[in-house]
């Protein structure tokens, strides 16, 4: 009978520390859940190809002659290189301002290496090069790596007019 109690007492501790310990594995897993979803929520940049840039930016062959943003908010275009320097010490400030500015700019990425015709088509001579485009007018293109705090003044000033 005392056998019987002790290993109905050890088993019952048992069940109690593992319940205990799952719970706190739950909260644990709901918690970690929560935090992915709350930076899968954050923007990100978005790596375009020439046709996905064809139907979210511009479709300069349909429209050769004339300039014709498609996008719902304003723009930043990144055309980059993976091997070149400037560009990956731009890279982390753009996600920055992405995350940043949230639902309020678009940050495209366009790799010069894989899209060499819309890299072409756009006269990309020198990497990292940016276009910043407005909702209404032209949009404009600047070279060569840039402080964060310069990309904040063009953002504001460019493309939301502030």
């Amino acid at each position: 009978m005392k056998k019987l109690a002790l290993i109905l007492l050890i088993t019952g501790g048992i069940f109690s520390s593992c319940n205990g310990q799952g719970t706190t594995k739950k909260i644990e897993n709901k918690q970690n859940i929560e935090n992915k979803q709350k930076t899968e929520n954050k923007m990100k940049t978005i790596h375009l190809t020439k046709a996905e840039f064809l139907k979210k930016v511009a479709n300069y062959e349909a429209n050769p002659t004339e300039w014709k943003y498609l996008g719902d908010k304003p723009a930043i275009v990144d055309f980059y290189a993976s091997w070149c320097g400037p560009c990956k010490t731009i890279a982390p400030i753009l996600e920055e301002l992405a995350a940043e500015y949230g639902d309020k700019i678009y940050i495209y990425k366009i790799d010069t290496e894989e899209e060499q015709d819309l890299a072409g088509a756009f006269g990309i001579r020198s990497i990292p090069s940016l276009l910043f485009i407005p909702m209404n007018g032209k949009p404009q293109m600047a070279q060569g790596a840039m402080p964060k705090s310069a990309f904040k003044e063009a953002i504001e000033e460019v493309l939301l007019k502030k």
